[in-house]
């Protein structure tokens, strides 16, 4: 007897292993997935610009990083005793405005780079509303806490998002043509915008999405997080206390599902290797002196000789 209904994922053609150099931009799952291919020792740049969550957005920096299109003072204001940028999270605010520009635009030198050498690069929308500021009638990815009356907010149609998730293609494979992309939708549920207004919201973004591309397409892929999320684990058990973010075991789940379709079978096998060191610099001895714990750290300092033999890149 079944209680659940599985999402099918085809395997797909070309997979991550660890020679794959990997670049993600997106909402706070993308970050969930990032910590996983963190500790899994794959060679993983996410969100150098921080969190963004809706298509223009990743867009927009997409498009400053490759075309090098550096920042600006006119473009930075001040608020809160900081300065920010529109295009920007506010995790890259800062008091010294000559040491934000500096930051930001070395960070869009380093990420021209990343996409240039990127294996893969991974989009994770997470909503179709956005902000438009009333004074440049511009959409922004990050209000900065700024009054609201400054803001109109909106939802993206389709068509705004197919030209812009289309653009977004278009700009990476000019500058990257082998890089393989691999897009999808969070889970997280959006509920401040409104129930029907999250359902919208994904909901174009799911149109949007595949009405870009044929999501057959071997370089072009569509990963289901929000379908498995809707579908395999119907039930609160599987979100945070705050019932819109997935908890631990699911993002473990959505990630195991991820591995079994988007990442090769030898690296799978490296990854087991990496989580027995894990577990093993995570261990604490009562007795640290003891000879049978020298001789474990003797063993555990092997284990990690002998991968980063294979892997220099590799730093436990």
């Amino acid at each position: 007897m079944n209680f659940t209904t599985v999402v099918p994922i085809s395997k797909s053609k070309y997979p991550i292993d660890y020679q794959s150099k990997i670049v993600s931009f997106g909402s706070c799952f993308a970050e969930n997935m990032a910590s996983k291919f963190d500790y899994y020792k794959f060679q993983n740049l996410c969100n150098p610009f921080g969190i963004l969550f809706h298509p223009i957005a990743i867009e927009n920096i997409i498009s400053r990083a490759i075309n090098l299109e550096l920042f600006e003072e006119k473009e930075l204001f001040f608020y809160n005793e900081r300065w920010h940028n529109f295009d920007l999270h506010s995790d890259l605010s800062n008091p010294d405005k000559a040491d934000l520009l500096n930051e930001i635009n070395h960070l869009l030198v380093t990420t021209n780079k990343k996409i240039k050498e990127a294996s893969h690069i991974i989009i994770t929308y997470g909503t179709s509303w956005v902000y438009r500021n009333k004074e440049t009638n511009k959409v922004v990815a990050n209000c900065h806490k700024v009054p609201q009356n400054n803001f109109e907010k909106e939802l993206l149609s389709v068509s705004d998002m197919d030209k812009s998730i289309q653009n977004t293609i278009n700009l990476i494979e000019k500058e990257n043509p082998n890089c393989n992309l691999i897009f999808t939708i969070s889970p997280v549920r959006h509920l401040k915008d409104g129930f029907q207004e999250n359902q919208r919201s994904k909901a174009n973004l799911i149109v949007a999405l595949h009405s870009t591309f044929d999501i057959r397409n071997s370089t072009k892929r569509y990963f289901p997080s929000y379908e498995i999320m809707m579908d395999e684990l119907r039930d609160y058990r599987f979100y945070g206390e705050d019932l819109l973010h997935p908890n631990q075991v699911a993002i473990d789940y959505i990630w195991e599902r991820f591995v079994e379709s988007s990442v090769s079978n030898a690296a799978i096998s490296t990854m087991n290797e990496v989580e027995a060191i894990q577990r093993d610099l995570s261990h604490r001895s009562f007795n640290p002196s003891s000879e049978s714990y020298q001789k474990f750290q003797t063993q555990l300092e092997d284990k990690i000789n002998k991968i980063k033999s294979k892997f220099p890149f590799m730093n436990f």
